[in-house]
């Protein structure tokens, strides 16, 4: 709802510029997908390196973190 009343006022403010915004918003978005999904995997890996890195400390016996 915010998106939508700041793109209106940028339409009434410029509208030319409110006009560009609003084609050139799906592309931007397609750009953003490669980034995106090497986000998700880094966040994996972190994940993996995380768990395999207190791994023995779990066989252990050691508690776990919420």
């Amino acid at each position: 709802m915010l998106k939508l009343l700041l793109w209106l006022l940028l339409l009434v403010v410029s509208w030319p510029l409110a006009i560009v915004a609003l084609v050139a918003y799906p592309f931007l978005w397609l750009l953003s997908i490669p980034f995106r999904i090497v986000g998700v995997v880094l966040e994996g890996l972190v994940e993996f390196v995380r768990a395999l890195f207190f791994l023995p400390a779990r066989l252990l016996g050691g508690r776990v973190r919420a």
